[in-house]
């Protein structure tokens, strides 16, 4: 069975997911990134392989952390220990320290029980399912045993944040101008960096969930869990409050009083923007499936095209490096902007929007209005045989009619799981009784067609 998953190898740490298993995931990375022209030509030169390795402060990085370290140093590999920063940090600094790869231990959104290890290809972009597939093969293939001076190093990489910081600070189009905002960082890896950025950029911070003690990650704070965050703004009488998860690759919001705006409304405020100020590459924005019906009406009436691709970052990051674009992401808050990051970075994100609140003098309500969320009934349809879907024509026809009843009105995507026997029924329209009404029809057909 693959260990890869969609965003990496993740599990329980110390269950399936053990020191043993990361030391050995190391060591074959090393001998599938450590190969390739980059890496000889690196190597005719006397230079040395290099990785960066950082962690979120789940309890359990430590051990993997020391787990990867030993496993790329046995292999040769020179090792910058960068500590408790962003993913999107691990990213950035692998292009800035021109590594030759990078591995960050996170289980980014999940529990604390639960840990990860995301690796990253030199430049700092993630790796595609064939690089993937070739390391998990060298997982029981012959590894790398250098001896004597030929063995790796593990050094402390000092000034990481600062420099992380720093490019943040470089990106923002207009200083955040005492603009009062409330971040939580979801006692994650945004704890020490997010609100020294916010600071140092002008706004007047707040900060919530920034208290990590190696257990509380995710633990009623942070993207996921938003109530808190609302009750903080409202009361304190913010502007804003910015919200990441664990790993900091995310990025919500919630105006003044409390209203949630999620990733495709941060992408529609963002587009409109950089399309303003001709910095979104051929006036396109990429966008998954399961974006809101409202970000392509709002998008389409200020000319911008948005592309579809399917569901899960690694697939929007593909499509924008295929066609250059400058901006993309999920209604999750993954936003990728290409000019400044090579993956989702949820501080870069926050710094923008808040930027636009500065640069436009606009509330960040008057903001989101640039796009109007049609309500969405999403419903899970269980016991069911996922891969009939597609065959089955009664499901189909069932589909084909709810589409027609809609027109432009409205939008409906019928999904199945990757990993569970389940398909995902969803419908949009301009009206909520419309959308539970059909989004119901849609799933007794399944559940009746399809079920195990």
């Amino acid at each position: 069975m693959p260990i890869f998953g969609t965003d990496g190898v993740r599990g329980l740490a110390n269950g399936t997911l053990t020191a043993d298993l990361a030391l050995t995931l190391a060591q074959a990375t090393a001998v599938v990134l450590g190969q390739g022209r980059t890496a000889e030509a690196r190597k005719a030169a006397g230079k040395r392989l290099t990785a960066v390795v950082a962690r979120d402060p789940r309890v359990s990085g430590h051990f993997l952390e020391a787990a990867v370290a030993a496993g790329l140093a046995s292999s040769g590999v020179d090792v910058l220990e960068a500590g408790v920063i962003p993913t999107p940090a691990l990213a950035f600094l692998i292009a800035d320290r021109d590594a030759d790869f990078g591995v960050m231990i996170s289980a980014s959104h999940n529990a604390a029980p639960d840990n990860g290890i995301k690796i990253f290809a030199r430049g700092g972009v993630k790796l595609p399912d064939v690089v993937e597939e070739r390391i998990e093969a060298a997982m029981a293939g012959e590894k790398l045993r250098p001896t004597g001076a030929s063995v790796g190093r593990i050094i402390r990489f000092a000034d990481a944040e600062d420099r992380y910081v720093v490019h943040l600070l470089g990106s923002i189009p207009h200083p955040l101008d005492g603009i009062k905002v409330v971040l939580d960082c979801a006692n994650g890896a945004a704890s020490g960096v997010s609100p020294e950025t916010f600071k140092d950029a002008g706004a007047d911070v707040t900060v919530i969930g920034a208290d990590p003690d190696g257990w509380n990650i995710n633990d009623g704070v942070g993207s996921t869990h938003l109530d808190k965050l609302a009750e903080a703004v409202v009361r304190l009488g913010a502007d804003i409050g910015i919200a990441h998860d664990g790993d900091a690759d995310r990025c919500l919001a919630v105006d003044a009083e409390g209203k949630i705006i999620d990733g495709d409304q941060i992408m529609a405020i963002l587009a409109v923007s950089m399309k303003e100020r001709g910095h979104l590459t051929d006036d396109t924005l990429v966008a998954t499936v399961m974006s809101n019906l409202g970000l392509h009406v709002a998008m389409r009436e200020h000319g911008i095209t948005v592309r579809q691709t399917a569901v899960g970052d690694r697939y929007v990051l593909e499509d924008m490096n295929a066609g250059g674009y400058a901006l993309g992401g999920e209604q999750s808050g993954h936003v990728i902007m290409s000019e400044f990051a090579t993956t989702g970075d949820g501080l870069l994100t926050g710094l923008h929007l808040v930027s636009e609140m500065a640069r436009q003098k606009k509330t960040a309500a008057e903001l989101a209005s640039v796009m109007t969320v049609y309500p969405q009934v999403l419903i899970n349809v269980r016991g069911v045989d996922r891969d009939a879907l597609e065959g089955d024509e009664v499901v189909q026809s069932a589909v084909r009619e709810v589409e027609a009843e809609l027109g432009d009105t409205g939008r409906v995507l019928l999904r199945k799981s990757g990993t569970e026997p389940l398909v995902r029924v969803m419908v949009e329209a301009a009206d909520a009784e419309s959308v539970q009404t059909y989004a119901t029809r849609l799933a007794d057909v399944v559940r009746e067609r399809l079920a195990l």
